[in-house]
């Protein structure tokens, strides 16, 4: 059987991964956030786990977690988050981006298991290195959850290779050096990354950072098989406290049409 992130990209030439964080406003207007992007566009929703110390985060998303951090929002409760979402969508990929410590808290298998059931697709832990991470993977292999790695501009070919042999669902390739919402994105380079990049690995190959505008998204698409656009949908939730889920839903909208 497909996975549902396997069954996204058969299907969807240039897909849209969107990204909020868990809690920020608020639990329940997460859920709502999710069937908003899901409903407009978005192929695949990327949940931020809050954490204390979100080093590869710049400072729009810093803050969102940081609210989150502050009503206490924790690992179980994001993905209880994705329970309450399953209950309507079962078709929408939901890839869990975070740190090591709440899961290794938690314990791997425990971790694994508890996603698997609640209907969570992919995991990305931003600060575990490959080296270091065959625990977590076979965990999350045993339960059918998608290992995601990063891949940044300084990552050496022969860390790549070693990369492409454990990723599974797809590939993140970091747009440029910095974090999340940097602004200097060029294109050109992007696209060399992903040459070589799929020189070792048929999987797909989705792009973020510092990508805010349609215009991004939609230059990033040519080279891509996805874009991935976080800190301006955080930004947006941020500065429209009265009417996010419309916000969102319309940026979702304008982004997903710039690639098709």
């Amino acid at each position: 059987m497909m996975s549902r992130l396997a069954e996204t990209f058969a299907n969807t030439p240039k897909a849209l991964i969107s990204y909020i964080t868990a809690g920020d406003p608020d639990l329940p207007t997460s859920v709502s956030l999710m069937h908003a992007l899901a409903e407009n566009g978005t192929d695949i929703i990327e949940l931020g786990v809050p954490f204390s110390d979100p080093m590869a985060d710049g400072a729009v998303i810093q803050r969102a977690t940081q609210r989150a951090v502050d009503k206490g929002v924790s690992l179980q409760q994001v993905i209880d988050l994705v329970a309450q979402f399953r209950k309507k969508n079962q078709t929408t990929p939901v890839v869990l981006m975070g740190y090591l410590n709440p899961i290794f808290r938690m314990g791997y298998e425990t971790f694994a298991k508890t996603a698997a059931a609640a209907g969570i697709d992919g995991v990305l832990t931003v600060d575990c290195p490959v080296d270091e991470i065959d625990e977590l993977s076979g965990c999350l292999k045993t339960f059918d959850i998608a290992n995601i790695f990063l891949i940044a501009p300084t990552t050496s070919e022969k860390r790549i290779q070693t990369i492409a042999q454990k990723a599974q669902g797809f590939i993140y390739c970091v747009s440029l050096k910095g974090v999340t919402g940097s602004m200097a994105l060029n294109v050109a380079e992007v696209k060399q990354r992903i040459e070589l990049i799929k020189k070792y690995t048929n999987l797909p190959i989705a792009v973020g950072f510092g990508i805010k505008t349609p215009d991004d998204a939609r230059q990033v698409a040519q080279c891509a098989d996805a874009v991935v656009v976080g800190s301006r949908f955080v930004e947006t939730i941020e500065k429209n406290s009265d009417n996010a889920i419309a916000a969102v839903a319309e940026l979702s909208g304008s982004l997903k049409a710039a690639i098709v």
